[in-house]
């Protein structure tokens, strides 16, 4: 792959996996996106950050004319767009910022692309691939699991907010014929993700002896992708999906959120064995507004169509994710401010 890429969101945690695997593992030239707020940060592209082929620009989605500039300067061949909101407890505290970043900075970014798009002529090449999550669906019961054509029922501002981006997506798709394609993806993990989402959080307690907060009974069920899997989904996607198509990406690894507490639990007793287990740490707090009970993601389209599956199982994936977070306590030190 030697196209100009630009990637939105390239500083955050599932961005800066995105771009570090173009750089060291593609001829690729990539563009960096990053308004540097909360989850943006130069630490996760310090490895590629200085190299030949890595631009970064510090802007924002929301500015129009800034995106309109760098679309005019990089002419991409491909968008990666990552830069979202993505925090639940954020977005019912706050959601007016989830509002703006994901609904109007995706329609702001989509305008600049199909603006570039048509001056060029409307390149075959092109291709602009949205990138979301699979809370829009709202919640499961017991069984089943989300497909492409599962109505959308999103719970909290958050997902909302996502939902509407991927509508905007959509539209942009089939009224100006923008080379579109979509992504809906179930939980990640892996190493640099934000200290607020659920496996740093218990990681960094436990390190620290504070008590593990989980919501609720800890019942809730999630399926967990490693990081470098969806980079592997999302290029896969990029490359080689249908132009208006949707594809979700999932781990095929649901786990009860109690259930993943106690195996880093359990890592971390044999990784820095104590007089107490890390047990002893986990506390049950007063669940969330608005949590919607379990996720499953049907991977079976991206699997059939694009031969895609998720090489990294969830037992090697965290003790990978564990160990990260034990030999990088500064880094996130330094992100936690």
């Amino acid at each position: 792959m030697a196209d100009t890429l630009l990637v939105t969101g390239g500083a955050g945690f599932i961005g800066s996996a995105v771009v570090r695997h173009l750089i060291q593992e593609t001829e690729a030239t990539v563009v960096t996106v990053d308004a540097l707020t909360y989850a943006g940060h130069r630490e996760n592209l310090a490895p590629v950050m200085d190299h030949p082929r890595h631009h970064f620009e510090h802007e924002d989605i929301t500015d129009a004319p800034a995106m309109h500039r760098l679309f005019e300067e990089y002419a991409p061949d491909g968008v990666l767009h990552l830069a979202a909101e993505s925090h639940v407890d954020r977005s019912i505290d706050g959601p007016a910022a989830f509002v703006q970043t994901n609904v109007v900075g995706t329609q702001v970014l989509l305008e600049a692309a199909r603006t570039q798009w048509a001056e060029q002529g409307r390149p075959d090449g092109f291709r602009f691939l949205h990138v979301s999550t699979d809370e829009v669906y709202g919640e499961l019961g017991e069984t089943g699991a989300f497909t492409e054509e599962t109505p959308y029922d999103p719970s909290s501002p958050y997902s909302a907010s996502k939902a509407g981006a991927d509508h905007l997506a959509r539209a942009w798709q089939r009224t100006y014929g923008l080379p579109v394609v979509i992504t809906n993806c179930s939980n990640n993990y892996g190493p640099r993700q934000h200290p607020e989402k659920l496996i740093p959080v218990v990681i960094r307690s436990a390190l620290d002896g504070e008590p593990i907060p989980v919501y609720g009974d800890g019942k809730n069920v999630r399926d967990w992708l490693y990081v470098k899997d969806h980079v592997r989904a999302l290029l896969r996607v990029l490359r080689e999906g249908t132009v208006g198509e949707t594809y979700n990406v999932g781990g095929n690894c649901e786990r009860e959120n109690i259930a993943v507490v106690r195996q880093i639990c359990d890592i971390l007793d044999e990784r820095r064995p104590g007089a107490e287990s890390h047990h002893d740490l986990i506390t049950f707090v007063a669940d969330r507004p608005g949590h919607d009970w379990r996720y499953a993601i049907d991977a079976s389209k991206i699997e059939n169509e694009l031969g895609w599956t998720p090489q990294v199982g969830f037992e090697a994936g965290l003790r990978r994710t564990v160990d990260w977070y034990v030999k990088h306590r500064a880094w996130v030190r330094a992100v936690q401010g």
